[in-house]
């Protein structure tokens, strides 16, 4: 293997859930084979209410306004950036990596689009800027998603299995020599979705569902969306989410209270249905679902999966962590694209490298 050089990056996670933009200032290191990290700061940074309008009517803009709203994007990560490394006192990183936000999401249409653009960003912060980490895998014939199963392995490899709940649920594991990986179901942004209907953010604790109840036809419904029955490598974006979820959802006509229970059931309908089938012993869960305390519940009543809980910093950044280090990859020529995952032709080096 190559010789690894120790490097400091910033890795940058802007969700579907919309939560904000997730900072994580890490130093990889490798002794061996074994992989190790060490997180230097990390916070997230709220998207102000303008912000957030003008994320959710992105996939509404034509391509003009489109290109301008991404270059926006990337001088606003860019200045989050100068606030973060200003109030921990941090130097400069060897390099920014940056997910960006993803507007479009199509890979059986060879598309996929994450806005923030890595040029201006790199001009707002004076670094070496990492951005368009999909692209590549998507022109391969990829699925372009989920990327974050490296650093699972690579990072987390006392664990069989990584679970993370954003936006949407994914989950990576071992299987036959090759790691297979894939998004499972939608998770906060539906859940989100209802819960802004009652007036709340989020459904803290998950007690909203707590307290309604599941609609049996709605459940139903759920697991015969066409998404349940495809083959991995598969992944989700809010385009098939909106259409084949809500469009169900609709049809019902509940209260939101019992459709945040039927969620919930539904979620842990499937996947501890992937946990149990594939035999997996132990699962660490990330993401801000985590914090939804009544599915951890029901979905520890329902597995035989031993689900772990790490640190809150690891709950709640880890997917920027991971982001940073398929920068560190990339810098040191590592593949971090895994076509066993994705379904590409190809394992690749991805990333957009500006100075």
């Amino acid at each position: 293997m190559k010789e690894f050089q120790k490097i400091k990056t910033i890795g940058l996670m802007s969700g579907t859930s919309c939560d904000g933009l997730d900072i994580c200032y890490s130093e990889f290191s490798r002794e061996g084979k074994t992989w190790n990290f060490q997180i230097l700061a990390a916070e997230t940074r709220s998207y102000s209410p303008v912000w957030l309008e003008r994320i959710h009517h992105a996939p509404e803009l034509g391509g003009r306004d489109l290109i301008l709203f991404s270059k926006e994007l990337g001088i606003q990560f860019g200045l989050e950036v100068n606030m973060f490394m200003e109030k921990h006192k941090l130097g400069k990183p060897d390099a920014i990596a940056s997910h960006g936000h993803t507007i479009f999401h199509e890979p059986s249409l060879g598309l996929t689009f994450q806005a923030g653009d890595g040029n201006n960003i790199a001009a707002i912060t004076g670094c070496k800027v990492l951005f368009d980490f999909r692209s590549l895998d998507v022109a391969l014939g990829g699925q372009g998603a989920p990327l974050v199963p490296v650093g699972d392995r690579l990072l987390f490899s006392t664990y069989d299995s990584c679970l993370n709940l954003g936006g949407i649920a994914n989950l990576s594991f071992e299987k036959s020599g090759q790691i297979i990986a894939f998004d499972i179901c939608p998770f906060n942004l539906l859940l989100n979705h209802f819960s802004n209907k009652l007036g709340y953010d989020y459904d803290t604790d998950g007690n909203i569902a707590r307290a309604g109840e599941v609609n049996d036809s709605l459940l139903e419904a759920l697991i015969r969306v066409e998404y349940n029955s495809l083959v991995p490598p598969k992944s989700l974006g809010r385009e098939y989410v909106e259409v084949e979820f809500l469009s169900v959802i609709d049809k019902f006509n509940l209260k939101p209270t019992d459709i945040l229970r039927t969620l919930v059931q539904y979620y842990v309908t499937c996947i501890s249905s992937v946990l149990d089938e594939n035999a997996i012993a132990k699962v660490l869960i990330t993401g801000g679902g985590v914090y939804n305390r009544y599915f951890v519940e029901l979905l520890r009543m329902k597995t035989k999966s031993v689900i772990e809980v790490p640190e809150p910093r690891i709950i709640e950044f880890k997917e920027a962590l991971i982001f940073g280090f398929l920068g560190c990859l990339k810098l040191n020529g590592f593949e971090n694209v895994w076509s066993s995952v994705t379904g590409s032709s190809r394992n690749s080096i991805s990333g957009l490298e500006v100075n």
